[in-house]
């Protein structure tokens, strides 16, 4: 499956329209092998100081949020996590801000990353011919 993986805060200038954005994105493709990973920050700004319960709870309720949270994690620096290091390494990009985005193909392997500025809406194609061509190799199997 294809999986777009985001640094998210709830109190971010980006949140709400990442948020909707990625909600969007979510409810098109994620029928089709795909998911946005969403992993709450606290690093940039503090702009993410709620519980993890809360911040899904923010995150369900206000944008209908569909797609995996996981805990509040560090994404960059030595305290970054090891899926994120990996991210890092394979792209060169580290975040240094919220709603940084990777793109993640089905064996794992990093297409590309955006930083915060680059909304959904530019990156949906990517997204979308990645999940074509799992949706094509599929029916070749058939």
């Amino acid at each position: 499956q294809v999986s777009l993986v985001v640094n998210v805060a709830s109190e971010c200038g980006y949140t709400d329209g990442h948020y909707k954005a990625l909600q969007q994105l979510q409810r098109d493709l994620g029928p089709y092998h795909f998911n946005v990973l969403a992993f709450p920050c606290n690093q940039f700004g503090q702009q993410e100081p709620d519980t993890n319960k809360e911040i899904e709870s923010f995150a369900r309720k206000t944008y209908g949020a569909s797609f995996p949270m996981f805990s509040k994690i560090t994404v960059s620096g030595a305290g970054a996590i090891p899926a994120f290091k990996y991210l890092i390494e394979s792209t060169g990009e580290e975040p240094t801000w919220n709603f940084w985005k990777y793109l993640v193909d089905p064996n794992g392997k990093v297409v590309k990353a955006w930083d915060s500025t680059v909304s959904v809406e530019e990156i949906r194609p990517h997204v979308t011919e990645l999940v074509r061509k799992i949706i094509l190799k599929k029916k070749d199997e058939l």
